[in-house]
Parts: structure tokens; C-alpha cells; sequence
């Protein structure tokens, strides 16, 4: 059956905490049991080997023992993270889903059912195959969501290799595959899922203090957000070993203040797709956003300046779009890198990039000068059309308390010409009335 060895492993710590979910402690010996109790819901429900169901949960103990029974069971398995805002019809037809399993807060399990039937051909295949799926959507923050189709089997493989047992933070959603691997990470090496009701700075320090958490996996807009909370000092974050960032570009400014404030953490920047699933990583050093990816299941080059991955757990293709692996394949990932050796330091999504008079602009890259800048809580560097210079950059920002615009704008447009070349200065300064941050706390540069 697909899993047992994950199985095998939770039956060898009976008495160790595996998820805590609204601050009660679910043990292994328990989650086991909830499991059986999954198996049993799915036979009375009569769901057939190779069906396609959506699982729309968060991290609760029911939800993961639903998953891992669903996939013990052959099913392609479309998670959707509960309080994320989605057209959950749409995304059933795309993954021509049979059923929608929600699971409530409290455990319970409600069914709705759809009249869509198996006919496309990657899931057919993994139907045929026997093997279980699952179907990741991307957020669709640059247009329609994607559906990336993944035989569990080779995804989940690496995780067969027992490394570190610790204490997770679930931060990464349900439905993301940064969520799956904290899951499957933490759960293959018998550690601790400690959920969150809510992603804001004081619940998850207080997750973090009361539970004793060792790892939080999260993005770099989110330590920003936490670092101008102001809440830091108001919790006792010491048990924290690790903090892994990724999802999107790391300000330099941003880091050299984390590491001033958790001087004993270790900060790890890690890469991953929903395409190929997230890479081992190794930081340069604490203070340093160079990267070195792989792994023994990970092949890497560059290619006019772009990462291009190659890998065993790749994704078999998308449900809507055409495949983005060539023939030997290999992802262009979109991603601008430089590169030192062994080591990359991404610069930003293509798209992201902004043109000026035929230079490149990397917004994460202003950003960090930005944040530099006294009574600067918050900014976002985007562009506006000029009819010279193709774009200009503007800057999107969010004061610490208020100020007259135009000293902000002025001591803003200083600090950045002794730090940057003039075609990268933020032309405009807007006070931005607003958080531009995207439900999966990521940095939300158009409207």
C-alpha cells in the first residue's frame, strides 16, 4: 500500500506529538487511529480506486489523516487550503473531481458531489498506473491557475531518507507545495506540525512560544511584516532554530535585520515549484541570499541568465496548459539568477522585471534600499508606462506613522541615488493605503 513506510515510522513513536492544531496535542499513536477512521469514511463513501477528490482543509489531524488515507487509497488528490478564496467549481472541472471532502475546524467531514468524470489523459495514466496523485493549482496571481499533476510516488520519495526530527510551524498553506513538504517533512521524521489559526505576526509568535517551535518555514514578506510589527519583543521566540524563507526574493536590508534580532537562528533560503517540488538548499552563509540547490534527485544550469531545473520528482504536466518541460526535461523556470561557482542569487521572476530605457530593473532589489529608509514600514516597487523610456519605476510605500509626502519622497529619492544607479530611483512616490500582500503572503506588485 503507497505510504506504508510513513506509516511504519509513526507506528514507532506512538507517544510523540505529531500535530497540534488549536493548541491540542494529536500524538502519533492517535493520528494512526484517525487514519483507520479516514479509511473507513472514504469505503462507506464508496470511492473507487483512481477517483479525483477535493480536499478542501487546513493542517487539522483529521485533514492530514484524510490525505494520507486518500492516497493510500489511489486517489488523485486535489487539496485546497480552506480560507484561501477560490472558485472551487472552476477548479473541480479542471481536475474533473467526483467530490469535494471539506473538513471542518472541529474534525467533522462534509461531502458535496460533482458530475465530472475522469477523461484526461495524465490522470487516466496515474489511474491505470494504480498510483496515487495529487493536483496542485498555482495562485494565478499572473494570470489562470495552473494544474500541476504529481505521482506522489516519485514526489514523496526523497522523504524515505530519515534526516532532522523537529517542531514545524505550518505557515506554507495546505494547498502549496512549500505546505505539502513541511507536512511530509515533518511528519517522515516523526517531528511536530504545530498549525496556525490565522498568519499574522502575533499569532504565529504565540504558536511559536507556547509550542516551542524549532522551525518556521515562511516568506520573505512576512518577516518584513514581522519586523515592522513591533510585536517581536512581546514573545519569548527562543526555542527557534531555523527560520527557512523562500517564495520569492529576500531584501538584503531585510536580512541583515533578522539576523540583528535572532543572532542564535539559523536562516536558510530554500527554492522550489509546483512543477519539480522544492530543492535541498545550502545558504552561503547566514547573512547572504547566494544559494547553492540540487540534490541527488536535482540537476541545474543557466541559460541566458535564467535556472533551468531537471527532476525526478517533476510533475507528469498540467491539466490547462501546454507542458513546459522540453525534450530532454528540462524547466526554465523564469527565475534571473547570478551566478558564483556553485552558487545563484535569484534576482526575480521575469515578468517582475522592469525595463527602463532598455536597462533592467529588479524590484526586490529597490526594495532593499527602500526599507533602509527612515519611518518606511512598508514597500512595494512597481512601474508605470512612459512614453520615452518604455517604463519608469514607482515606488509604493507605507509609513511607519504619518509625514508630509513629499519630505518622504525626497529623502527617499536621496538615499536611493547613493545607493543605486539613477534609471533604478523611483521616479514617483505613492503612499499606499494598504497591505500589498497576496493570501499566501507574498508581495503583491499589481492590482
Amino acid at each position: 500500500m503507497p505510504l506504508q513506510w510513513l506509516l511504519d515510522r509513526f507506528q514507532a513513536c506512538p507517544h510523540d506529538d505529531a500535530v497540534i492544531w488549536r493548541d491540542a496535542v494529536t500524538t502519533y499513536g492517535e493520528l494512526l487511529r484517525q487514519i483507520d477512521a479516514a479509511h473507513e469514511f472514504l469505503s462507506a463513501q464508496q470511492v473507487a480506486a483512481g477517483e479525483s477528490v477535493m480536499l478542501d482543509a487546513d493542517f487539522s489531524p483529521t485533514a492530514v489523516a484524510l490525505l494520507i488515507a486518500s492516497l493510500q487509497q489511489q486517489l488523485l488528490v486535489v487539496p485546497v487550503a480552506s480560507h484561501v478564496v477560490a472558485d472551487r467549481q472552476d477548479l473541480a472541472r479542471i481536475a474533473e473531481c467526483s467530490r469535494r471532502f471539506h473538513v471542518s475546524a472541529s474534525g467533522s467531514y462534509e461531502t458535496e458531489h460533482f458530475s465530472h468524470r475522469l477523461g484526461h489523459q495524465l490522470l487516466t495514466t496515474l489511474r491505470d498506473a494504480a498510483s496515487p496523485g495529487l493536483v496542485l493549482f498555482s495562485s494565478g496571481s499572473t494570470g489562470r491557475p495552473k494544474a500541476a499533476v504529481h505521482d506522489v510516488d516519485s514526489l514523496v520519495a526523497k522523504f524515505k531518507k530519515p534526516r532532522h526530527k523537529q517542531r514545524l510551524v505550518t505557515f506554507l498553506l495546505f494547498d502549496h507545495i512549500g505546505g505539502f513538504n513541511t507536512m511530509m517533512y515533518g511528519l517522515a521524521n516523526q517531528g511536530c506540525l504545530i498549525t496556525l489559526e490565522a498568519r499574522d505576526p502575533d499569532t504565529v509568535c504565540r504558536a511559536i512560544e507556547q509550542h516551542r517551535a524549532e522551525v518556521l518555514p515562511t516568506s520573505p514578506t512576512f518577516l518584513t511584516l514581522l519586523l515592522m510589527s513591533g510585536r517581536l519583543d512581546h514573545y519569548d521566540l527562543s526555542s527557534l532554530k531555523v527560520i527557512n524563507y523562500s517564495t520569492e526574493v529576500m531584501p538584503e536590508s531585510t536580512l541583515s535585520q533578522l539576523n540583528a534580532r535572532f543572532p542564535d537562528v539559523t536562516f536558510r533560503q530554500s527554492y522550489g515549484l509546483s512543477e519539480v517540488g522544492i530543492l535541498r538548499s545550502q545558504s552561503r552563509a547566514n547573512d547572504s541570499v547566494w544559494i547553492r540547490v540540487g540534490g541527488e534527485d536535482y540537476q541545474t544550469r543557466v541559460v541566458d541568465g535564467l535556472l533551468h531545473i531537471k527532476a525526478r520528482s517533476s510533475m507528469v504536466g498540467y491539466l490547462n496548459a501546454p507542458s513546459p518541460f522540453d525534450q530532454d526535461g528540462w524547466l526554465n523556470t523564469h527565475d534571473e539568477v547570478e551566478v558564483d561557482g556553485q552558487w545563484f542569487r535569484f534576482r526575480g521572476r521575469q515578468s517582475d522585471i522592469i525595463n527602463v530605457g532598455g536597462e533592467k530593473v529588479y524590484p526586490a532589489e529597490v526594495e532593499s534600499v527602500l526599507f533602509e529608509v527612515e519611518n518606511i514600514a512598508d514597500a512595494t516597487v512597481t512601474k508605470e508606462p512612459h512614453p520615452i523610456l518604455g517604463n519608469i519605476v514607482v515606488a509604493l510605500v507605507r509609513l511607519q506613522h504619518e509625514e508630509d509626502l513629499q519630505a518622504v519622497a525626497s529623502r527617499i529619492r536621496k538615499h536611493c541615488f547613493s545607493k543605486l544607479p539613477d534609471y533604478k530611483v523611483p521616479v514617483k512616490v505613492l503612499l499606499d493605503d494598504g497591505q500589498r500582500v497576496t493570501e499566501r503572503f507574498k508581495k503583491k506588485r499589481q492590482d
